[in-house]
């Protein structure tokens, strides 16, 4: 089916001028499902909703339909000694519960750890399947928090990235998701200057949020097929900024410190039909704003499983890599080199997990994947 996407946008933005929020909502609901349906292609190993037709409960107390699978995920065999943890966190902002992988490695010293943030209407057992990075995490004695969002506080489980109130630092699901991190940083004595985030879709965004409005406390974060701190500030700038007509500049809401911001890795599938691949670019260039660039350098290689990929590397002046772009030739909107029995996985790779921790934990100059 052909979708006029600028008239579907006229008539949302007349709606929203209007006051009829509800039937704004609903033109962009139809145009966006209209234009997802059936996309795809092979980089979905199986039937997935597109996070344009998830996220039109966003704010609202529409119930949504479940994914095939999703919260009934068998979590894979734990290490002896280590130990998948189900907790939860609470402090002024709010409250969330979360999984806690800690590896058996642990007793040889932590490195570092990574906060993992689901997509739309994923759960954190989904998703640490989906994405194997306990397995990576336990290669390289790192603690991986995956804070779950709930359907009370967006029907579809997506993190509020578009949220102005959820986009600041002390405030909204920025507080609560670092006041997590500080808190299990501080219990397992993870290193100073340790402490990552990285997510997939609204939860790549949010990590982008987190970057952007703590970037003391954020060594680094990695976003997949994810968009851009400050890319929209409603559902409407919202769809506009997934479809890649976003005219809003990133608008980062941080207040204490003059850190330039963390290092950043980006993932994102030329074939995504869900957020556009120009929000990856967008992140890469709001990145390296930040940063004191110094080399750059650009390559084309094949993961193991024949996925093509771009990769782009930036070094800041004292040598390390300060921004790393993939895009993967023909992937859509899937976790690349993920494991089929979590949702929005890429089998075929390359591996985003292995590749945002080699990142997060190097401190070397930029060198061969």
């Amino acid at each position: 089916m052909s979708i006029d996407f600028s008239a579907a946008m006229r008539r949302a933005t007349m709606a929203t001028r209007a006051g009829n929020a509800s039937d704004a909502t609903r033109i962009i609901q139809d145009a966006l499902a209209g234009r997802a349906a059936g996309k795809d292609g092979p980089s979905e190993p199986r039937p997935r909703r597109p996070l344009g037709e998830v996220v039109k409960a966003l704010r609202r107390g529409r119930p949504s339909v479940e994914l095939p699978g999703a919260g009934a995920v068998k979590p894979p065999p734990l290490p002896d000694g280590a130990q998948f943890l189900t907790r939860s966190y609470a402090c002024a902002a709010g409250t969330r519960g979360y999984k806690l992988y800690v590896p058996a490695s642990a007793v040889d010293g932590l490195t570092g750890l990574v906060l993992m943030l689901h997509g739309c209407n994923q759960t954190p057992e989904d998703f640490a399947a989906g994405t194997r990075m306990n397995a990576v995490a336990e290669a390289n004695r790192l603690l991986v928090a995956y804070p779950a969002q709930t359907r009370a506080n967006n029907a579809a489980s997506c993190w509020n990235w578009f949220n102005p109130a959820d986009q600041r630092r002390d405030a909204g699901e920025p507080a609560i998701l670092a006041g997590l991190a500080r808190a299990v940083a501080a219990e397992f004595d993870v290193p100073p200057g340790r402490i990552f985030a990285a997510g997939l879709s609204a939860g790549g965004a949010m990590a982008a949020v987190l970057g952007a409005t703590y970037p003391d406390l954020f060594a680094a974060i990695g976003v997949h097929s994810g968009l851009p701190a400050g890319a929209a500030n409603d559902v409407v700038s919202a769809f506009a900024a997934m479809r890649g007509d976003s005219g809003m500049a990133p608008a980062p809401r941080h207040t204490r410190g003059s850190s330039p911001g963390p290092r950043t890795i980006i993932f994102h599938g030329t074939a995504d039909h869900t957020v556009h691949p120009s929000n990856a670019e967008r992140l890469a260039a709001a990145a390296k704003a930040r940063a004191a660039l110094g080399a750059s350098r650009s390559e084309r290689g094949t993961a193991g499983s024949g996925r093509a990929y771009a990769r782009t590397l930036v070094e800041d002046r004292q040598g390390t890599a300060a921004v790393e772009l993939w895009m993967i030739e023909g992937a859509g909107h899937a976790w690349a080199g993920g494991h089929e029995s979590g949702s929005y996985t890429d089998p075929r790779g390359p591996d985003a997990s292995a590749e945002m921790v080699r990142f997060f934990l190097s401190s070397e100059a930029i060198g061969a994947p």
